[in-house]
């Protein structure tokens, strides 16, 4: 059985379809999510799908993919541009990680551009709205192809 791809979301995803939809969107979470379960039954694969606004509960998650994940996709939201601690424990997953942002991070205000995690991953993803989401299950299901060989 393959290992799972983690897809950690941060504080405030849970209001996504209500918060900003002029930059978010009007999809909730609930729907991205069972977009990625569609994507990756696709492709094969199986995910685990977390959304908390607690730091750390996602370092939590982060830890346990250590050993239970084939790639992390995490769009770790506010926690991007503070978070020491995700982007120490990120390091320490040995496998794809894709950092994702559902708007273009780039044509936000200044706050916005400078991201902690973005040094530590495989790649960057922004701006491509929730449909993201689906690129990075792509992307990473890849990954882990190109890996194996």
């Amino acid at each position: 059985m393959t290992k799972p791809i983690y897809i950690l979301n941060g504080p405030n995803l849970n209001l996504l379809g209500e918060r900003e939809p002029h930059i978010y969107g009007a999809e909730t979470l609930a729907g991205v999510e069972a977009r990625c379960l569609r994507r990756a039954k696709a492709l094969g694969r199986s995910i685990v799908f977390f959304q908390s606004n607690y730091e750390g509960a996602l370092i939590e998650k982060l830890h346990e993919a250590r050993k239970e994940a084939a790639a992390v996709i995490i769009n770790p939201a506010g926690f991007t541009f503070s978070s020491v601690a995700i982007m120490d424990a990120l390091k320490m997953f040995d496998g794809p990680r894709i950092e994702l942002h559902i708007s273009n991070v780039h044509r936000r205000e200044k706050v916005y551009h400078n991201s902690l995690m973005s040094p530590v991953v495989t790649a960057v993803i922004a701006g491509v709205g929730t449909f993201g989401y689906e690129i990075a299950i792509d992307a990473v299901h890849d990954l882990i192809a190109e890996k194996k060989s």
